[in-house]
C-alpha cells in the first residue's frame, strides 16, 4: 500500500567518493537519517539534484535499493526513473516498484526534442508498466520544453497513475494555473526553490527541494507553519532562508548544493566529472547565509 505525498520531499544529493568513482554508500546512508531527523517529509533519490544524468543504470538501482533500506518505512521513497530511453524508464521504474516505492517521478525526455504524441506515449508507457503512483516531472531548464497546462492536465485525467504533478518552470503563474484551477484533479508539487513559500502559501500540499539538504530544519519548518497557517510566521522565516535558495540557483545549482550540504555536516563529497566543485570564496559566501538562516553557527 502506497502512502500519499505531502510535506517537503528533499530531492537527495547523491554522494560520491573522492575521485567520483563510486557512490558513497555510507555517506548516503548518513544523508537520509539526518534529513529524515530534521522532519523532512519524504526522500526523492536520483533526481536532478541527485545528478542522475551522471549515473549508471546499476547506480540509479543501487541508489533506490541503499535509500529504501535505510529509510525503513519511516517516510515515503519516490525515486526519480525518468530517461531519455522509455525502455530505460521502464526498468527503471519498475525496479522502484518492487523495492516497494510509494510512488516514482518522471521527468519528460531530454537532448533530443519530443513532440507531445511522443511525450504522451512515453508517460503512458511507463504508467502501463507499473502499479504505482507517478509524479510528472515538468523540468523545462533541463529538458529544454515547457509543454502548456492543458497538456499536464491531458495526462493527468487521462493516464491513471499519473497522480502527481511537479512543477519546475519557476513560472509562479503557471503553477498557480495548475494549482488554483486543477489542484482537485491531480496533486501539485513546487520545484523551483525560490518560489517555494508563495506556492506553500496557495495551499500546494508541499514541494521537492533540492535545498532540504542544505536547511533541512528550515525547509521542514516553513511548510509546517504554512500548513498550520502561521503564515506570518513562515514568512518571517522565509526572508532569512530565500537568500540560500537564491544562491543555489545561481551559482551552480548542484555544486552549491554539495557544498552546502558539506557545510551542513553531511558527506556528499563534490559533483561528480565534468562537473566542478564550487568556488572557495563561493562556499565561504554559502556559509554565511546558512549562518544567517540559523542552519550552522
Amino acid at each position: 500500500m502506497t502512502r500519499p505525498l505531502r510535506g517537503i520531499l528533499a530531492a537527495l544529493a547523491t554522494p560520491f567518493t573522492a575521485d567520483g568513482s563510486k557512490v558513497n554508500e555510507a555517506g548516503l546512508r548518513e544523508l537520509v537519517d539526518g534529513l529524515i531527523a530534521a522532519g523532512i517529509h519524504g526522500v526523492i533519490p536520483c533526481g536532478s539534484t541527485g545528478e542522475f544524468p551522471v549515473l549508471s543504470m546499476a547506480e540509479r538501482k543501487r541508489i533506490a535499493e541503499v535509500v529504501m533500506e535505510q529509510v525503513a518505512g519511516r517516510v515515503p521513497v519516490v525515486p526519480h526513473t525518468g530517461s531519455c530511453s522509455t525502455v530505460d524508464a521502464i526498468e527503471l521504474s519498475c525496479h522502484a516498484e518492487h523495492l516497494g516505492a510509494d510512488a516514482v517521478m518522471v521527468v519528460q525526455p531530454y537532448y533530443e526534442p519530443t513532440s507531445l504524441e511522443e511525450l504522451y506515449d512515453y508517460f503512458k508507457d511507463v504508467s502501463d508498466a507499473i502499479h504505482i503512483p507517478m509524479m510528472i516531472y515538468n523540468n523545462p531548464v533541463g529538458t529544454g520544453m515547457n509543454p502548456p497546462v492543458s497538456f499536464w492536465m491531458r495526462i493527468a485525467r487521462e493516464i491513471p497513475n499519473v497522480k502527481y504533478v511537479k512543477d519546475s518552470s519557476g513560472n509562479i503563474s503557471q503553477v498557480s494555473e495548475l494549482l488554483l484551477k486543477h489542484g482537485r484533479e491531480v496533486v501539485v508539487f513546487n520545484g523551483c526553490d525560490t518560489i517555494a513559500f508563495p506556492v506553500l502559501a496557495m495551499g500546494s500540499p508541499g514541494a521537492v527541494w533540492g535545498a532540504a539538504n542544505v536547511i533541512p530544519e528550515q525547509c521542514a519548518e516553513l511548510f509546517n507553519l504554512t500548513d498550520g497557517g502561521h503564515l506570518t510566521e513562515a514568512r518571517d522565516l522565509w526572508a532569512k532562508i530565500w537568500p540560500v535558495n537564491q544562491f543555489l540557483v545561481t551559482e551552480g545549482y548542484t555544486a552549491s548544493v554539495k557544498a552546502g550540504a558539506n557545510l551542513y555536516g553531511f558527506h556528499v563529497g563534490n559533483p561528480r566529472p565534468p562537473y566542478r566543485p564550487l568556488a572557495p570564496e563561493k562556499v565561504a559566501e554559502l556559509r554565511q547565509l546558512m549562518i544567517t538562516a540559523g542552519a550552522i553557527k
